[in-house]
């Protein structure tokens, strides 16, 4: 495939020649250069808000913790001083500082990264933030710089990053890794995990820095991990969000890890709760299906109502679902560059919010760790994509044809990067 003519807008997706690829370029994205650019999934994912409400009960900021204890101020005999940590946490991030035996209370990336530490030789000032991801107990301790990354409710290190004890590389997990987004189009009174899905977009991490949200054509039709071949949104139907990221991973060749499903009115609720999504639309956007929503052209902060509709709408944008697909990735893209503003210690309440109304395969430690790799991204070296295709028919279906451009797509976002 030869290289197209790079388009006007800086966020369209560059094309390279196939059999060699070259070295990076940035691409400069409309979220780079205004630090305020847009889905769904991505805002709970991304972890974006800095004063969302404290998560209640066992899981929460306040009140008692799983281990029954209330979390407060706790000063060890190696002079770290925890807030807002229970005791047993307060202890564990102790032993990270005074240079204790981690072993058995880490997680054996965290614990390799940790092994070479430096202990402190003054007192430690940290704070904790504590939420919940599907039931277990997160916990994010930021101390100056450092971050401590920790699951519950046998409390454990599961990543960070220490500058401050000579470790020199953030321990998250490894990369590249890939995340499926998942939007679910059930309406009131139907299942969540068993209906097409509106939106699908893979957010990946290279683990260097940058990363990339490319999102799939619903209606691309490939092989279905259920059998047979449709439309690539029909695998859910039949199999789940288990059978929708399995038919993702055969067509695209990416060892996606898991997923994060959401639904329209969980979607609004989450925007809402984190206080609106900042973006600048490129152009005007009048959603169609949201009774002629105007979403004007500029910088704004869109509330979950008016980012759904710029998320959804496809019939009046010039290139339909691409376009749409496009939108979505803005979303995401502009919830990581407020998550990165905001910083990690926003995390934990972020999951939280997404745990009431979301569902996901990841376990704690993988959406911790996958959620803390989003705020060591570098703006400019974070990309994205459509899988696009040419348009065509499946007995009376509209459907949309897998091509080179999009396989050439998927072989760039292998190491977890698109910039």
């Amino acid at each position: 495939m030869t290289s197209q003519h790079r388009p006007t807008d800086p966020v369209q997706q560059r094309r390279r020649p196939s059999g060699r690829r070259p070295a990076r370029r940035t691409r400069r994205s409309t979220a780079a250069r205004s630090l305020c650019v847009v889905a769904a999934v991505g805002v709970a994912l991304a972890g974006c808000s800095t004063d969302a409400p404290s998560p209640s009960g066992s899981s929460g900021s306040s009140g008692s913790t799983s281990d029954g204890s209330a979390p407060g101020s706790a000063t060890s005999t190696s002079g770290v001083r925890v807030t807002g940590a229970p005791a047993p946490l307060a202890t564990l991030v102790s032993k990270v500082y005074a240079g204790g035996d981690l072993t058995h209370t880490s997680s054996p990336s965290a614990a390799a990264a940790l092994k070479a530490r430096k202990s402190v030789s003054g007192p430690v000032t940290a704070t904790a933030k504590i939420g919940s991801w599907m039931g277990t107990p997160v916990a994010v301790v930021t101390a100056g710089d450092d971050v401590t990354l920790a699951v519950g409710p046998t409390w454990k290190v599961v990543g960070g990053w220490w500058p401050s004890l000579g470790v020199t590389k953030p321990s998250l997990g490894g990369g590249p890794r890939w995340v499926l987004a998942i939007g679910s189009d059930a309406r009131k009174g139907q299942p969540l995990e068993r209906t097409r899905a509106d939106v699908l977009q893979v957010i990946g991490i290279d683990g260097k820095g940058g990363g990339g949200v490319m999102g799939m054509a619903r209606d691309l039709w490939v092989p279905l991990s259920t059998g047979g071949k449709g439309k690539i949104n029909s695998a859910m139907v039949a199999g789940g969000p288990k059978a929708q990221v399995s038919t993702v991973k055969q067509v695209t060749g990416l060892p996606v890890k898991g997923y994060v499903v959401l639904g329209f009115t969980g979607f609004k609720k989450i925007v809402d709760e984190q206080g609106g999504i900042p973006i600048v639309i490129p152009k005007t956007v009048v959603a169609s299906h949201a009774k002629n929503m105007v979403i004007k052209a500029g910088a704004q902060t869109l509330s979950g109502a008016q980012a759904l509709a710029y998320a959804r709408e496809r019939k009046t944008l010039p290139d339909g679902d691409f376009g749409r697909s496009r939108h979505q990735g803005e979303v995401i893209l502009a919830a990581a560059v407020k998550a990165k503003l905001a910083g990690p210690i926003a995390i934990p309440a972020a999951l939280t919010s997404f745990s009431k109304v979301g569902k996901s395969n990841l376990t704690a430690e993988q959406i911790l760790t996958f959620t803390a790799g989003l705020h060591q991204l570098s703006p400019l070296k974070v990309g994205r994509g459509v899988a696009k295709g040419a348009f065509g028919w499946a007995g009376k279906q509209s459907i949309v044809i897998l091509g080179a451009e999009a396989r050439s797509l998927f072989a760039e976002f292998r190491d977890g990067n698109l910039s």
